[in-house]
Formats: C-alpha cells, structure tokens, sequence
C-alpha cells in the first residue's frame, strides 16, 4: 500500500515504480523482472481468481527464473500463501511472498527491507547450485516460515506473521540462516504440475458457548455448502449432547466434508477427551495441526478437483505439501 497525499487513505500501490522506490534492488546484481496486476487490489479483496492468476503467471515463467516474489497485502496473505502451495504443486523453485505493515513511502517502512530480503531468498541455493528454498514461503521480518503453516498474529508488529506448529525455514538476523531440516522437498522425479481450480462451496463454522442447535442446524444446511472447517475448543473439542451430535452425523452422511480445526493458536486436534472422540465418531476429519487458513484453502483445492467426498476425507489426512505434521 501507499498513502494517497489528497485523503491520506492507504492504496494499492503502482508497483510499475518498485525499483523507484526501492533503489537498493540495484545493488543486489541481480537480473530483475517485476509484473503488475492491473489494477492491483487491496488483499481484502482477494479470492481465488487471483489466486489463479498469480499461480498461472508464475507457470508460464517458471522456466525463465530462478524465483519468484510475490508482494501482497499482509490481511490474507497466509491464505494466499497456502492455496498457492496446493495450486503449485511439484514446485522446485522458491515462491516468496512478503509484504509490510507500514507503506512503502513511510521513512520507517518495513517493506523495503522485507522485499530485499525476499529476493536474496529467491536467488539463494545450496552447495549443488540447487534452489535452497523449493516451496510457497512467506518472509516477515526476522523470520522465513513455510506459507500453509503460517498465520498473520499481529496487526501492528513488524515481526506479523508466525507458524505455531512448525520451526522456521530461516532466521533473518546479519546473515541469512536456513534451517536445512525444516525445509521442504518435493518427490525425486516430480515436475511442476500446476492445479487452478478451486470450489468455493466452503466455509468456516466457529463454535462458542452458547451456540443455538438451530443456529448449528440453519449453518450445516447453508445451501451450496459441501465442505466445512469447524473450529473446535482446545485439542478438537465439541458439544456432547445427542442433538448436536446427530446435527453433525447427519450433515455428513449427506455428503458435506466436515474438519476439525482447534481454535487454539498453537497445538492441534486429537481424542484425548470424550468431546473430541464423540465428533470423530460421526465421520468428522481431524484437521491434526493445519492452520484455518490452510484448512479452508486445502478444502477448496481439493472439491476444486472434482474428488468425491470419501476422496477429499482420505486426502485430508494426507500431508500433500507439508501443510500437517
């Protein structure tokens, strides 16, 4: 974003002048290529046919470059940041995307130290002249975290963005260190393969003490709908009551994929408790440690390639871009 100096409202900025704007790219020695959406959108309004045309861009260039940045909106980069990792799937090349908290023609912008950064990630490789980083990431900051693990955690620290159940692909500090073991592989032999479509017929359905059963019931039945993340309490819990556990039996015997997200920042679900056990009981998918933001775009990526509901259930459970422990 940039300041418009009439009202002094936050913009999409003109990336046309990145290098304008940011001069210190120069120094970097690097052959630099920057596109623009037209017209570029606040990430408030992104959906996914952007996200399309940010993974088809980036297929029709794929052999041109060594890697890829994606500048973004912090508000839904974590989303965008999951759905590209199943889109893009066999990437060997480093998709980086960043972004700021503050405007890039602020004196105390992030952004400009973000983007650098981002690019000497995107141009890094190893000891064999391979790409270190060969997968969707998201650089903030002090830190390189694997994007469908990551979550924005803040709305005014630089340091925005965290992965509460995996370590970080690297520490921003004097240096660049990556941390090799966290870093993410596709299979030997694999090639780029991209996947666009995407179902939107989800939603998220977040449960609170107190919730109505006919409340449950009017948003299990919300037409159109063949795929829900539920976010639980604690290590997956629910409701134990029969009625709510019939709402939920029933929902899925007609054919609706139903995952169990906690609501908890850190940890995963299990059935340890009675709570949990009961839901799972009903034919309901432990989300284990995925993000909502992975959950819910892992969700339209998979109805998005036609599979039916007993697909999608056992693909769920799969770590298909290291999304889940």
């Amino acid at each position: 974003m940039i300041e418009d100096p009439d009202t002094g409202t936050l913009r999409p900025f003109d990336f046309s002048h990145l290098i304008d704007n940011v001069p210190k790219l120069r120094m970097l020695g690097y052959d630099i290529d920057n596109i623009s959406f037209d017209p570029p959108i606040d990430s408030s309004d992104m959906n996914p046919a952007r996200w399309r045309e940010i993974a088809e861009l980036i297929a029709a260039r794929y052999s041109g470059y060594d890697g890829f940045v994606v500048l973004h909106g912090t508000d839904t980069m974590a989303y965008t940041a999951s759905a590209l990792s199943f889109m893009l799937e066999g990437l060997r090349k480093p998709v980086i995307i960043t972004g700021s908290q503050l405007p890039i023609g602020e004196v105390r912008t992030d952004g400009e130290e973000n983007l650098i950064t981002a690019v000497q990630i995107a141009a890094a490789t190893d000891t064999l002249g391979s790409p270190m980083v060969q997968e969707v990431a998201i650089l903030f900051e002090d830190y390189l975290w694997r994007g469908n693990r990551s979550t924005k955690m803040s709305a005014d620290n630089f340091n925005a963005f965290k992965s509460n159940n995996y370590p970080p692909l690297a520490k921003i500090g004097l240096d660049i260190h990556f941390n090799p073991e966290a870093l993410y592989r596709p299979a030997p032999g694999v090639s780029l393969t991209p996947r666009y479509d995407f179902d939107t017929g989800v939603m998220f359905l977040d449960l609170f003490p107190g919730m109505r059963i006919a409340t449950f019931n009017y948003l299990l039945a919300t037409p159109g709908i063949k795929g829900i993340v539920m976010r639980t309490y604690g290590a997956g819990n629910a409701p134990t009551d029969e009625e709510f556990i019939n709402s939920v039996r029933a929902a899925v015997d007609s054919g609706v994929v139903i995952v169990n997200v906690t609501q908890c920042v850190n940890g995963g679900v299990n059935k340890r408790y009675e709570a949990g056990d009961k839901l799972a009981s009903t034919g309901v998918i432990s989300g284990r440690d995925s993000t909502a933001e992975a959950a819910i775009t892992k969700m339209m990526y998979l109805l998005g390639q036609h599979f039916d509901a007993t697909t999608v259930r056992r693909l769920f459970d799969l770590p298909l871009r290291g999304e889940i422990s």
